[in-house]
């Protein structure tokens, strides 16, 4: 090689593992989010709450295919992935059921993080659930929150789930803050 070169064979190779890395992180993150939502899906089912669709993304639909009663959509902004559950059948059901409707996508994660342990799909799955635990609002740890709130108070309550959601809110910065203290 010639001093002042760029050895192109190293400046491909390191661009392409690279790529292939952040692809592959792309790609479990996809994958994971999935397995999150069939876990909310395969516990509504269950405990017989109807579900209409599960989404990969949020925001204007690009695609779906529809599966029996259930469409599978690929939504425009890559930020999140939701199932659309009969949130009044939902609110019906005990508060066991309600929370494992919740939980269902975590478990899921666990599952799918420690049977692929030590993989980037591994890692990725328990990233997921963990974060979903965190009472962060619209997420599975807020809304088993919420669920918990309505059983002691027996009513629902806008003021205390607002509390709880600026609260959860400001729990989970100082959880994030301090994780990111211990991991510098």
């Amino acid at each position: 090689m010639i001093p002042g070169l760029i050895n192109f064979q190293l400046l491909l190779a390191g661009l392409s593992y690279r790529m292939t890395f952040i692809l592959s992180i792309v790609f479990c993150t996809a994958l994971a989010m999935i397995v999150h939502e069939l876990g909310h899906l395969v516990a509504a089912r269950t405990c017989r709450v109807a579900a209409s669709e599960i989404g990969l993304g949020l925001g204007p639909r690009l695609c779906g295919v529809r599966l029996g009663s259930l469409t599978f959509s690929l939504r425009l902004l890559p930020l999140g992935s939701f199932v659309r559950l009969d949130g009044i059948v939902l609110a019906e059901r005990s508060v066991a059921q309600q929370l494992l409707v919740h939980l269902g996508g975590i478990i899921f994660n666990l599952i799918a993080g420690l049977a692929a342990h030590g993989t980037i799909f591994g890692w990725i799955n328990l990233l997921v659930a963990v974060a979903n635990l965190l009472p962060i609002y619209q997420h599975d740890g807020w809304k088993c929150g919420v669920v918990m709130m309505r059983a002691l108070l027996r009513k629902k309550s806008p003021a205390v789930e607002w509390v709880f959601t600026f609260s959860g809110g400001f729990a989970s910065l100082v959880i994030l803050s301090s994780l990111i203290q211990v991991f510098k």
